[in-house]
């Protein structure tokens, strides 16, 4: 079962890596596509990128996830997890900023 888990966390590290490497390349494209209006490319580059960004990192958090609570539940794995999902917290909060603007509570305000 122990391996099964470190496989199926293994797994999601790909996915979350992969999601990010092609976000950047269809984050390219897109902005290759509108380059008749740079501003606009740019733009489209940045938002499209940093939402691949975003959910790399979530699928990452999850592979981290499994592996501290199904292969090595230790109080140091736990404490690692903690300050792994603390900082890529962060790091998504800042994207969003970036991307949008605006703190992510105040997308309901608008």
């Amino acid at each position: 079962m122990k391996e099964l888990m470190q496989q199926i966390s293994t797994l999601f590290e790909i996915a979350g890596v992969a999601t990010i490497v092609i976000g950047f390349v269809v984050a390219v494209v897109r902005a290759v596509l509108r380059l008749h209006d740079r501003s606009d490319a740019y733009r489209e580059l940045r938002a499209t990128f940093g939402h691949s960004i975003l959910l790399g990192l979530e699928i990452l958090v999850a592979a981290d996830l499994i592996r501290t609570i199904a292969v090595e539940p230790t109080l140091e794995n736990l404490a690692v997890l903690g300050a792994l999902v603390a900082i890529r917290t962060l790091l998504a909060w800042s994207l969003e900023v970036e991307i949008e603007g605006r703190w992510p509570w105040q997308r309901a305000t608008r």
